[in-house]
């Protein structure tokens, strides 16, 4: 019998159960994957809490690789046997096989294990709207990434001096400093001990950055804001201190007509052309070497409970995988 984990009520870690579950046969248009490894995301403690409210009982977990193991009817490009992955619209990936619409799974590359690629999923992509598509980073561009060190951070930074951006990465501790230095990373400030918009314009020439990628949320929206040059972007991604709280749009015109945008990977691939458009140059920047995925820590699944724990607690760098 396949196993899931699964919540029946909102809280800590320990509401997770790794239970009985059937994923069933798949249908028109689907396909059964037998999962190999599993992504640990932040959205994940979202749904888990109920920030992100969904209906219970629920399974967890947004993005995972593995092979197919059965197909529906007309589903075509795909084989039984073949290596695929996905970043999932809804929860569920926590689990040891799963039916997922076959318009949703890419293949994977030779050269690129499942463990690399479940970390690589929902992180990546992410990483890809925001440099490619929410704003459009270019040579010269200052851009400042908070949680550098996390899953979609290092990736983040390493694409984004790829790009020849001039980045800055936001930390927690001097010894992430040095990991984000060690990835790429211009100038590493550790929030609580540097002047986020002192330093930002110090590096910047005094104009500030061109764009701010904050997935932390109510700790640092305002330091964001005040660190972004005139008609910069603020680009507000993630809650892992809180939502942020609400404000007056007034604010943006006093700190120099800026532009906000609260952004979710699944508007960006909706439509399969732009999944494997997007897929495609994340791909590309692992398998040319610019970009490096950080596994930084392993569990199996039935342990994803102290996963959550050391996620939460900023324990954790670069990726987290689940073997199931």
């Amino acid at each position: 019998m396949s196993h899931a984990i699964r919540i029946r009520s909102f809280g800590g870690p320990e509401v997770m159960r790794w239970e009985q579950f059937a994923p069933g046969e798949p249908g028109p248009g689907e396909a059964l994957i037998r999962h190999t490894a599993v992504g640990l995301n932040f959205i994940d403690v979202y749904e888990r809490t109920g920030l992100y409210p969904s209906d219970l009982p629920t399974g967890l977990g947004r993005e995972a690789a593995g092979v197919v193991e059965a197909l529906g009817k007309g589903v075509r490009g795909l084989a039984v046997g073949d290596r695929v992955a996905y970043a999932s619209a809804q929860p569920g990936a926590y689990a040891q096989y799963r039916v997922v619409a076959a318009d949703r799974l890419v293949a994977i590359p030779d050269g690129v294990s499942d463990r690399l690629a479940a970390a690589a999923m929902l992180k990546g992509l992410t990483a890809q709207f925001l440099l490619r598509r929410t704003h459009r980073v270019k040579r010269g561009d200052v851009v400042l990434i908070h949680a550098a060190t996390g899953g979609v951070g290092l990736i983040a930074l390493q694409w984004a001096r790829h790009l020849g951006a001039v980045v800055i990465g936001v930390v927690g501790s001097e010894a992430k400093a040095e990991v984000a230095r060690a990835n790429g990373c211009h100038h590493a400030l550790v929030q609580g001990r540097d002047d986020l918009p002192a330093r930002v314009r110090e590096i910047s020439g005094g104009m500030g950055a061109d764009v701010v990628y904050d997935s932390v949320g109510k700790d640092t929206f305002f330091p964001s804001l005040d660190s972004l040059r005139p008609l910069g972007l603020m680009v507000s991604y993630g809650n892992a201190s809180g939502p942020v709280p609400p404000f007056q749009p007034l604010e943006l015109a006093k700190r120099g007509s800026l532009f906000l945008t609260r952004p979710t990977l699944f508007h960006y691939i909706a439509r399969r052309a732009e999944l494997a458009r997007a897929a495609r140059e994340l791909f590309d920047v692992i398998g040319r070497g610019a970009v490096r995925i950080e596994i930084g820590q392993t569990h199996p699944l039935t342990d994803v409970a102290q996963a959550h724990r050391d996620l939460e607690a900023r324990r954790t760098v670069g990726s987290t995988v689940l073997i199931p």
